[in-house]
């Protein structure tokens, strides 16, 4: 992410708001998207302990890559420079995707991607780095191969996908070009208590960063065995997230802010969003893209529509969207989806600014200081 980059998403944002008031206050829309996201494929090499993509007897058609460069042109003719974020499955096993990253980036269209990691081999990391993406987010679920390997189904991911960090960030090197490597840890009952542990692991590695994540209940082994549940896990994970805000701010790469960390015992406590969250902002804000087309403005609600049958803007101002769009607003689920919690203008900029960052080798305490330049 660059300072150019930053400084369009806050205008973005900066607009996005004003429309979202608006709405709110009085019901007239005028909104616009501003976060997209892409699954691309639900296809995955890896057995996630919480995920069913991988149990799945039959899988959703996939768009083909033209039609995805047809989506995002859609997209782009609606709101003009935009960035997504895409994921899968595994993304990286779609014949052709790392040339669609390509293509994002030829086209002004600043595209991310979520990985097991799996494929970071050292010619898939260059080609990789060759198509600039804007981030490269790794998803990784312990501090040590024990624990990662055991939540993703896959002995010897871990080691496998630390070597792919570093392919990435010797390709970086190589190649002359930065973006943020961002770890994505999905938190639960067997990992909590090490994501201190994780922060200290991302930084040795030389990412950017790490966006914690707390796993939501689907499969038989989030209700029998990964869900935090008892007083005493409770009180534990309190003590970590305090021990997380107080590594927050001494500097140390961590996306989530403090009021979000401490929100992780509400959510798995099962309790309602704080009223001092305010409206549920997700159906004003987020485009999200299955497979097969169909676009969502929440995962918690029904799609709007498909976008290989429809442009961006019939989709966004079609009555699904409004009706959902109206229903949203009244929420009170707590989520903490990295893609779905309550972000303002604030918090996004100061992610940003998180992100501009990279560890400095000999910093005292694992912290992170600014890039230079």
């Amino acid at each position: 992410m660059q300072l150019t980059s930053l400084g369009r998403l806050a205008l973005q944002h900066a607009r996005s708001h004003a429309a979202e008031e608006l709405y709110l206050r009085a019901g007239t829309d005028l909104t616009r998207p501003i976060s997209f996201y892409g699954l691309v494929n639900e296809r995955c090499n890896v057995r996630c302990r919480y995920c069913d993509f991988w149990r799945l007897k039959e899988y959703q058609n996939e768009m083909t890559i033209p039609q995805w460069q047809q989506a995002l042109s859609s997209i782009r003719e609606f709101v003009g420079k935009y960035s997504i974020s895409f994921s899968g499955g595994e993304p990286f096993m779609k014949k052709g995707f790392i040339d669609l990253l390509a293509w994002c980036r030829e086209q002004g269209i600043e595209a991310g991607v979520t990985t097991n990691g799996s494929a970071l081999s050292r010619r898939i990391a260059a080609r990789t780095v060759a198509a600039q993406p804007l981030n490269v987010n790794v998803s990784c679920d312990g501090p040590d191969a024990e624990t990662h390997d055991y939540l993703r189904g896959w002995p010897g991911l871990f080691d496998t996908l630390s070597a792919g960090i570093g392919h990435l960030r010797a390709e970086q090197r190589a190649q002359g070009i930065e973006f943020p490597i961002v770890i994505k840890p999905t938190i639960n009952r067997h990992n909590f208590r090490q994501m201190p542990d994780i922060v200290r692991w991302a930084e040795r590695v030389g990412a950017t960063a790490v966006n914690f994540q707390p796993m939501y209940r689907s499969t038989e082994e989030t209700w029998t065995e990964l869900w935090i549940e008892s007083d005493e896990d409770f009180a534990d994970l309190e003590r970590v997230t305090d021990e997380l805000c107080e590594m927050h701010a001494r500097g140390h790469a961590i996306v989530n802010r403090p009021e979000i960390l401490k929100l992780m015992v509400p959510h798995f406590r099962e309790e309602k969003a704080p009223a001092k969250l305010g409206a549920c902002r997700v159906g004003l804000r987020d485009f999200f893209i299955r497979t097969n087309g169909d676009v969502e403005l929440c995962f918690f609600y029904p799609v709007v529509g498909n976008i290989l049958r429809q442009s961006a803007r019939e989709i966004w101002y079609g009555e699904k969207a409004r009706q959902v769009r109206g229903e949203t607003v009244g929420c009170d689920k707590l989520c903490l989806f990295t893609c779905l919690s309550q972000k303002t203008l604030g918090d996004k900029v100061r992610m940003g600014m998180k992100l501009l960052r990279k560890p400095r080798p000999g910093a005292p305490d694992g912290r992170v200081t600014a890039a230079p330049g």
